[in-house]
């Protein structure tokens, strides 16, 4: 069996929850919503002979399916997906900063006010 994967983890940030302030101009992020996992396996078979001897059904395949995609969420884990994630996430949440300071608004996330990058990174990563 030989199996090829595409991996994603991303953040979903129309699930973002905020608040917009317009009288003190403040934009609060609420709520980041957690990092999605999608695995997209391709399974191909080679030489699965299915006879008296060698009994292969369908439940046989799905659990090799099952035991596939759990040593690919191990594998993931152990890789550098979610960090990567996390990396374009703060690089979306830097341009929400950006946009906010050019329009003389204050970008606010988890009750604290972010006046600098540095800080946005702490508060996220």
């Amino acid at each position: 069996m030989v199996v090829n994967a595409e991996v994603v983890v991303a953040y979903d940030l129309s699930k973002m929850t905020y608040e917009v302030d317009t009288e003190n101009k403040i934009l609060r992020i609420l709520s980041i919503p957690e990092p999605e996992l999608k695995i997209s396996p391709d399974f191909e078979y080679y030489d699965i002979q299915d006879d008296f001897l060698n009994p292969f059904e369908a439940k046989d395949y799905n659990e090799i399916k099952d035991r596939v995609n759990l040593k690919l969420k191990t594998k993931i884990e152990a890789s550098g997906l979610k960090q990567n994630a996390k990396e374009r996430l703060l690089n979306e949440l830097t341009k929400l900063y950006i946009l906010t300071n050019s329009l003389g608004w204050t970008l606010q996330y988890n009750e604290n006010t972010v006046t600098d990058l540095d800080l946005l990174k702490d508060f996220t990563l």
